[in-house]
């Protein structure tokens, strides 16, 4: 349980990543940041000596290979690659343009996919690590609203099983972690918000993205506590392949399952008919 390792977070700046690294340093761990500002940079490294950020935008895949290299050659090997950096898109499906579907694809999918790639040769070789991509509640529930966010956590959510069942013979893990509704900048500053422009929505969105923006600060998740949860995580010989964390998490994503099982119930004769 009192293992140091050395753990590559990806968005460290605030919310989950930033609680997550502070955490982890505070137990001795060794952390490598990612930032895309300066003064963010400089910010995180003054937190510890065994802090050491790294300016790299997620979705710059060209230089995801040589920052891997380069971070192991002067720090020693990697334990725990954290897929954290990631936004959530807010808006109508048919208001959003299907450039912001692509920009979120982009962010919370592709970049998550590129540095795991990046970071699989060495893992591989040395039979041991551990990949954790923070997918989200919207990976299993859905809302109105934010139907291309949840898209990305459906893929990220079902690449990262599929991923566990490649690696599992070569003792690499991979827990996607599900949290519910925390006090970060998810619901806040981080959000991009598509236009509204068609009338026929109003009276069902307009409440939802009140409620969203006024409940922004005031959930009932501690990224603090999810942090500490993640570091139990780590420590296990044998983590889970998937984690809620959150009450409003296993609630909701419990009564999404037993809905989905009696609808399989109901429409089991017509599934069935196909064979033959």
């Amino acid at each position: 349980m009192n293992e140091h390792k050395t753990l590559f977070i990806t968005g460290v700046s605030s919310g989950l990543g930033n609680a997550l690294a502070r955490e982890a340093l505070a137990a001795g761990h060794r952390v490598i940041g990612t930032l895309r500002r300066e003064a963010d940079l400089e910010a995180f490294a003054a937190l510890s000596d065994r802090a050491h950020g790294v300016l790299l935008d997620v979705t710059d895949h060209a230089r995801l290979a040589t920052v891997v290299a380069e971070v192991q050659a002067a720090h020693g090997p990697v334990d725990v690659l954290v897929n954290n950096a990631g936004y959530g898109h807010e808006g109508i499906l048919e208001e959003s343009p299907l450039e912001e579907l692509r920009q979120q694809f982009e962010v919370n999918v592709f970049a998550a996919v590129a540095m795991t790639k990046a970071f699989l040769p060495s893992f591989r070789e040395r039979r041991r690590g551990h990949i954790i991509n923070i997918t989200s509640m919207g990976g299993t529930i859905t809302l109105p609203g934010i139907s291309y966010y949840c898209g990305s956590k459906f893929a990220l959510e079902g690449i990262s099983a599929a991923l566990g069942q490649e690696l599992a013979p070569f003792g690499v893990w991979v827990t996607a972690v599900a949290p519910g509704s925390f006090r970060t900048d998810w619901a806040g500053r981080s959000m991009r918000r598509s236009a509204r422009g068609i009338a026929d929505y109003d009276e069902q969105f307009t409440p939802i993205r009140a409620a969203r923006e006024a409940k922004s600060g005031k959930q009932l998740g501690d990224p603090r506590k999810a942090a500490q949860a993640l570091l139990q995580l780590i420590a296990l010989p044998a983590p889970p392949t998937h984690l809620l964390l959150g009450s409003d998490a296993l609630h909701l994503v419990r009564e999404r399952l037993a809905t989905a099982s009696r609808e399989i119930d109901r429409w089991e004769a017509l599934t069935l008919s196909t064979d033959g």
